[in-house]
C-alpha cells in the first residue's frame, strides 16, 4: 500500500510527466526548444519549463509540496515576459490559481494516481498574453546578441554604447514581436552551452 507521503506530488514528478506526456510532440519538432528553469528578467524569476518556437510558452509547476507565497510576484514577471503561460498544478492549488491567475493563463490539473503516475486534465487552455512587454521579453537576449541585431540593422558601434535597457528599447522599435521571438530562439540554438549542457538538449 502506498503511503500518503508518496501520493504527495513533487516538482520532479510533475516535470517528468509533463515532458513525457504533454511536451513530447513539441520536443519532436526541430524548430522547437524546450528549456527547463529558464531565467526571466535577468534572473529575477524563473519559469519551470519554456517551449520556444513561434512564441514563448511558459509552464509553471505547482506541486503538492509547493506553496503559493510568491505567486503574485511571479505573475507580475510572467505577464511581462511570456507570450503564453500555463500553470500545471496539484489539486490543492487549483482553486487559488483559477481565481488569481489572469484569464488568459492556461491551467492543467496534475493529479498523482495510486501507482504514483501523474495524470493531466486541462481545465483552461492558454490564450495569447495581452499584457506582454516586448522590452522585458527581449531581455532573454544577451547584450552581445542585441548588439549584433542592431549592428545588422545599420547601427554603428558608437551609437550602441548605451545602457542595456535602452538597447532593448531600440531593438523593440525596429523589430516586431514575432521577429524578436525568432531571434531569441535562433540565438539560444547558437549558444555553445546552456547551463553546462548543449543548447539544443
Amino acid at each position: 500500500m502506498l503511503t500518503k507521503a508518496k501520493l504527495e506530488s513533487t516538482d520532479a514528478d510533475i516535470r517528468s510527466a509533463l515532458h513525457s506526456k504533454r511536451l513530447r510532440r513539441a520536443k519532436s519538432h526541430s524548430d522547437t526548444l524546450v528549456i527547463d528553469e529558464l531565467g526571466l528578467a535577468h534572473a529575477r524569476s524563473r519559469i519551470d519549463v519554456a517551449v520556444i518556437n513561434g512564441c514563448i510558452h511558459g509552464y509553471e509547476i505547482k506541486s503538492t509540496k509547493d506553496n503559493l507565497d510568491r505567486f503574485s510576484t511571479q505573475i507580475d514577471i510572467f505577464r511581462q515576459t511570456l507570450q503564453k503561460l500555463t500553470f500545471v498544478a496539484a489539486p490543492k492549488h487549483l482553486a487559488s490559481i483559477m481565481s488569481c491567475a489572469p484569464e488568459w493563463c492556461g491551467v492543467i490539473a496534475a493529479e498523482q494516481g495510486p501507482r504514483g503516475g501523474v495524470n493531466f486534465h486541462v481545465l483552461r487552455n492558454p490564450l495569447a498574453n495581452p499584457e506582454i512587454d516586448p522590452v522585458m521579453m527581449a531581455h532573454l537576449l544577451w547584450r552581445d546578441e542585441v548588439l549584433e541585431l542592431l549592428g545588422q540593422a545599420g547601427y554603428a558601434p558608437k551609437d550602441l554604447r548605451r545602457p542595456r535597457r535602452q538597447l532593448y528599447e531600440i531593438l523593440c522599435e525596429i523589430m516586431t514581436l514575432r521577429e524578436i521571438t525568432a531571434s531569441i530562439r535562433a540565438f539560444m540554438v547558437q549558444r555553445r552551452t546552456w547551463r553546462d549542457r548543449p543548447a539544443h538538449a
